[in-house]
């Protein structure tokens, strides 16, 4: 008799079938590493068949066809399945997901048809299927439905009796607002007396946020900031009341495609005990960006969406403020127009910086094994994978202290070195950043210090195995509740 727990894993996105962000990196990597924990546990991961996802060669086999029921009339589901990366596979197909086949097109309609259709398909999927999940795992709004769906049936269904629900939070001001009708037209009803505002009532999140057996983040600290005004989303007070079962687990990185000693898109290869070598990614990046080859002269660098949350309009006014240092910058990313014009601009006024303004992922390789510093001045940062990254490949982080960041980065203090990894600056403001590099640029001309500190960051173990073993503590937490 198999006695491993099942979890149903439930996401908008997962690597390599499909990623968009962070979502994707986690739904792709965590349910490998679970599996491969000693108690083996029995996961099934749940998706839509998006386009890009039918036409990749799977080998795809239907395993179900059934209707959901919707006020206009049932809708027809049909089941695939494959497996990857040694995980089952479910993709759910149907006209919702026919309809709105990019994974978020920013039509909330389509987008929440999409979604909620997506949950109560991989609801009925494993009853018809008769594979009694122990834990359902769902992540974000997309998702929740599926948590509040279960709150509602678990009473009048035998079969979902015994399942749990866990409810993985990666950026809570996501609501999925403007959905009510759609929720309302699949039968899940808007919630009534509860102990969210009336607002939140008919919001997939907060239905699930309310309904979760429990609830977690993807650090320690954004668990603790969305208890607060100003990372609650308005939904502090009620989530004060579900402090007991809210809890963060930090993301985990993929150390195998994250190396510097088998990467083969950076031009020289090394390790913690051949750091030396780093220098000639160094030589050759600055080369390759027409800047100065002077290893004298630290290098900074921003990998980032050109978006607020990510702080980045914080930057030109901090190297304007840093100007009279000696220093160069590199800035790669993509995204708000007005941010990057601002970018451009510093390449305008200042000689030493070079902006890209595309995604390219080689050249993000490039920038983490040859910069000196990493630039992360989030707004707010629920994981963070960046900071890890530049650790990993003995580029130092310097980021705003929140969320994610804060748990993984040790600020280097006078006094207090030994454990330091990085830099870490508390207000969002341009004057802080710029004194925190300040700050950092005077620790680079002790190249001994520095080399401490990018030793003690390439140490750390992010690998997913220490996130997953986090996570079946929980799930047996979980199911004792």
């Amino acid at each position: 008799m198999d006695n491993r727990i099942q979890i149903l894993f439930l996401t908008a996105e997962a690597d390599p079938l499909v990623k968009i962000g962070g979502l994707g990196d986690v739904s792709g990597s965590l349910p490998v590493a679970l599996q491969a924990l000693p108690e083996s546990p029995d996961v099934r991961l749940v998706l839509p068949l998006y386009p890009q996802i039918e036409s990749a060669d799977l080998n795809l086999q239907p395993v179900a066809s059934f209707s959901i029921k919707h006020s206009h009339g049932s809708i027809l589901t049909n089941i695939f399945q494959t497996r990857i990366n040694g995980i089952i596979t479910y993709l759910v197909n149907g006209a919702p997901v026919i309809e709105s086949p990019a994974v978020y097109s920013g039509d909330a309609y389509q987008d929440g048809r999409k979604f909620v259709f997506l949950s109560l398909a991989a609801m009925k999927l494993v009853k018809i299927l008769s594979w009694k999940p122990d834990i359902l795992h769902a992540h974000d709004w997309h998702t929740a439905p599926a948590v509040y769906n279960l709150r509602l049936i678990r009473e009048q269904d035998e079969f979902y009796q015994n399942t749990k629900s866990l409810l993985t939070v990666h950026n809570l001001p996501f609501l999925g607002y403007d959905t009510e009708v759609v929720l309302q037209a699949f039968g899940l009803p808007r919630a009534h007396m509860s102990a969210l505002p009336e607002w939140a009532e008919h919001l997939p999140l907060p239905l699930g946020l309310l309904t979760a057996d429990k609830i977690n983040t993807v650090s320690p600290g954004y668990a603790k900031e969305i208890l607060t005004p100003e990372f609650g989303a308005n939904l502090e007070k009620f989530l004060q009341t579900r402090k007991d079962d809210l809890s963060g687990i930090l993301n985990g990185l993929d150390i195998d495609a994250w190396n510097p000693e088998t990467d083969p898109n950076i031009p020289v290869r090394y390790t913690i005990k051949s750091l030396t070598r780093r220098k000639e990614n160094k030589i050759q990046l600055l080369k390759e960006l027409r800047l100065e080859p002077d290893l004298d002269k630290p290098l900074l660098a921003m990998i980032n969406r050109m978006d607020f949350q990510k702080g980045v309009d914080l930057v030109p006014d901090a190297l304007e403020l840093i100007a009279d240092m000696d220093w160069q910058a590199i800035i790669l990313g993509t995204g708000d127009l007005q941010l990057e014009e601002s970018t451009r601009q510093l390449e305008i006024d200042y000689p030493q910086v070079r902006t890209v303004l595309r995604f390219d992922g080689g050249l993000a390789r490039r920038i983490y094994s040859g910069s000196d510093l990493i630039l992360i001045p989030s707004r707010y940062e629920p994981s963070g994978l960046t900071q890890m990254i530049g650790m990993r490949y003995g580029c130092v982080p310097l980021a705003r202290a929140t969320g994610g960041l804060k748990d993984t980065i040790q600020d280097y203090h006078h006094g207090k070195t030994n454990q330091s990894t990085g830099f870490l600056f508390k207000e969002p403001t341009s004057q802080a950043l710029a004194e925190t590099i300040r700050r950092a640029l005077l620790i680079y001309k002790d190249q001994r210090r520095w080399q401490g500190l990018q030793r003690r960051g390439m140490k750390i173990d992010f690998s997913w195995e220490r996130s997953a073993r986090k996570y079946m503590d929980l799930y047996s937490e979980t199911l004792s509740k």
